[in-house]
């Protein structure tokens, strides 16, 4: 899949931009602030129909506007198709494809695959457990639509569970009505969690020794309540029922769900330098990558680089660029404050390559 253009309007600084893409790597050099990762958060934008930065939709609205527009045109499968997000305020935002705006924004998740590593993933491997189940269903819900209904019908009852337990409700009846559909839905991601774990560890180990070589070990292990032989989510709640009653909210469930990151056997939290972190992360969002390849029939996600060669010494800059632009993988964007850096990695591309420069929210293209 490749991103042929793409259209911004009043996109946080971005005023209007209008830009063709090369099909293998565009480069987006400038200093922090003038917009690189704000071209990279449009195009997350048009994937997930969210920013990467958390931000919400009316934050997104460049200042002293009041709307925004993204348009991305793509080469899909052999055929042209184009995707648009609008927004206006006191309006809801509305997603288009080919022109018809979907119904539910949910049935867009996976139709243009995209993966993006940026020094935000620091809180993968230092942060709370929240982000680590985040990357389990980004990467999930791209591939299984299943799972992403199940999911969205978890959450849904698990807030209702959660109101009775604010609530003091003590009724048994109202709280079997919500933890019945709450029981059939964590089966489904218990098990698509637990899969997924087993099968990206080895894609991941392979990726970090292509960078960090074979001296240190990784490993990744799926932490769940529901992992002990014959555990039910109907038994979790039963046995935790009046814990919960006392602290008034859902203490046990996917909702809790872990990965826990290992180096040499040591937790990465505590035993890992920045550039082990920082290599960590960037293996395990090519193995993302590669995860979501193989499951969508060959069709390659876009990959957005973001600042990814800081904290990392020469040779492991060297071998990330020679892992991305190989035969494996499809369009890139990178960006960098350091001309030196995107230069060389043009180098390894054999064919075509684009490159910027970003200056206050406008794009200058630059000479090979």
């Amino acid at each position: 899949m490749i991103l042929r253009r793409i259209k911004i309007c009043n996109f946080k600084n971005i005023g209007n931009a209008d830009l063709c893409f090369s099909p293998k790597v565009n480069g987006l050099l400038g200093n922090n602030g003038m917009g690189k990762s704000n071209l990279l958060d449009a195009i997350y934008y048009l994937s997930f129909c969210k920013s990467f930065s958390g931000m919400t939709d009316s934050m997104l609205m460049k200042r002293e506007e009041d709307f925004m527009m993204v348009q991305g045109s793509y080469l899909r499968r052999g055929l042209d198709e184009e995707v648009s997000i609008g927004l206006s305020k006191g309006r809801r935002k509305t997603l288009r494809r080919q022109g018809k705006e979907y119904q539910r924004l949910s049935a867009h998740i996976g139709a243009f695959p995209l993966v993006m590593s940026s020094p935000e993933d620091i809180e993968l491997i230092k942060g709370a457990s929240d982000s680590r189940r985040r990357l389990m269903d980004m990467v999930i819900s791209q591939s299984d639509h299943v799972y992403l209904d199940e999911l969205i019908r978890y959450g849904k009852a698990l807030e209702q569970r959660n109101k009775l337990l604010r609530d003091g409700v003590v009724d048994h009846n109202l709280y079997l009505a919500v933890e019945i559909p709450m029981e059939r839905a964590a089966s489904y991601i218990h098990k698509a969690r637990a899969a997924w774990i087993t099968r990206l560890t080895d894609i991941f180990r392979t990726f970090y020794e292509a960078i960090a070589g074979s001296g240190e070990q990784v490993s990744l292990a799926f932490d769940s309540s529901l992992n002990a032989p014959g555990a039910s989510m109907s038994a979790l709640l039963d046995g935790a029922r009046r814990h919960d009653e006392i602290i008034r909210h859902t203490s046990v469930g996917p909702h809790r769900d872990d990965i826990e990151m290992l180096i040499d056997g040591m937790p990465m939290r505590r035993a890992a330098s920045q550039g082990q972190c920082k290599t960590y992360s960037i293996a395990l969002r090519l193995a993302q990558y590669e995860f979501l390849r193989s499951t969508l029939d060959g069709l390659k996600p876009i990959l957005l680089l973001d600042d990814i060669f800081d904290k990392l010494d020469a040779t492991r800059v060297e071998k990330i660029m020679s892992v991305v632009t190989s035969p494996g993988f499809g369009q890139i964007f990178v960006t960098d404050t350091n001309r030196t850096h995107l230069d060389e990695i043009m180098a390894h591309t054999a064919g075509e390559y684009a490159l910027w420069n970003v200056t206050g929210g406008a794009f200058t293209p630059l000479t090979h």
